[in-house]
């Protein structure tokens, strides 16, 4: 099983202090967030937690705890753009303090276990094509030493994504912005030892060499445990996702970072509700177990493949 902390929430940021409770008690509880009177209950062992990955836009306090997953395999989604409060707002200045956390981060667990994000893009009368690739290049020099990989994507314009950047002059992206993005981007990065992939996009790029690219990476996994996964592609995940399947712990509505680009919060309003019921030794985030409620036990298992792993290890 590869567990994923989390596409919903930044759990490492909010809720390092809840995961790291779950994983010395061994499970956790998810609500369903269609049947919501469903929950699922699973098993944190690392008998059966091929690898854990982590999204996040800080991770200082995940550091701190990094020896309790120290039985675990994992890897970070660490994301660092150039926006400002504005689009970000309770984001930490990202020269003062998160690329030196991205520095550290990557010093602890090595390099091939931090994934930069630079997404998603969006061009406005600020943010500028030319705004844009001053800040990626910035970026891409501070973090040449402690990442192998950028990953890119460009905004979707959703009904709520389009209501929470409301007054902030977001503008439709043309076919020609994506590329002179693309080709300006993977030159960049080049020239700092990058390698870039796009997440999630239609947009063809491996003319100019960016591939496209899965988050929860079966190849980088397998490079980590040194040993061959059986998987398939997330069924859950839109058609130009590339990830292999994962199981998801987090819960809407429930990221306090703020981000008007985000499509996991529904109202900064239903945030606040549903952070007064975050509880750091409840089973499930930020919610309570209802007399309606149905607990089940999710049936989660290894996706090592046992003779290849044995192989591997035989030649070692």
């Amino acid at each position: 099983m590869i567990l994923s902390v989390s596409r919903r929430t930044d759990i490492p940021n909010y809720y390092s202090e809840w995961f790291i409770n779950r994983i010395k008690e061994g499970f956790l509880y998810v609500r369903n967030p269609v049947n919501a009177h469903q929950i699922s209950r699973i098993n944190l062992s690392p008998d059966v937690v091929d690898c854990i990955v982590f999204w996040t836009k800080n991770p200082a306090k995940m550091i701190e705890q990094l020896d309790c997953l120290k039985e675990y395999t994992y890897y970070f989604q660490f994301t660092l753009t150039g926006y400002g409060k504005d689009m970000e707002p309770n984001i930490p200045d990202k020269r003062k303090e998160l690329i030196a956390v991205f520095q550290d981060l990557s010093r602890k667990t090595g390099k091939e276990k931090v994934i930069w994000r630079y997404d998603p893009i969006l061009l406005s009368k600020k943010y500028t094509i030319e705004y844009h690739l001053k800040a990626f290049e910035e970026i891409a020099c501070s973090l040449a030493d402690y990442t192998e990989k950028a990953v890119i994507s460009f905004v979707d314009l959703y009904a709520k994504t389009q209501r929470n950047t409301m007054g902030l002059e977001i503008k439709e992206m043309t076919q020609d912005d994506r590329m002179i993005l693309a080709e300006n981007i993977v030159k960049i990065a080049s020239k700092n030892n990058l390698t870039v992939e796009t997440c999630a996009e239609e947009i063809d790029l491996q003319s100019i060499g960016i591939q496209h690219g899965s988050c929860i990476d079966k190849k980088r996994i397998e490079r980590l445990l040194g040993c061959k996964i059986i998987g398939e592609k997330d069924k859950n995940q839109r058609k130009t996702c590339g990830c292999l399947e994962s199981v998801e712990v987090g819960a809407y509505d429930t990221c306090l970072n703020g981000c008007k680009y985000c499509y996991a919060n529904v109202s900064d309003k239903k945030v606040k509700e549903n952070v007064k019921l975050y509880d750091v030794n409840s089973p499930l985030l930020c919610g309570r177990i209802g007399p309606d409620d149905r607990i089940t036990e999710r049936k989660v298992k290894s996706l090592r493949d046992p003779q290849i792993c044995l192989d591997a290890l035989i030649q070692c």
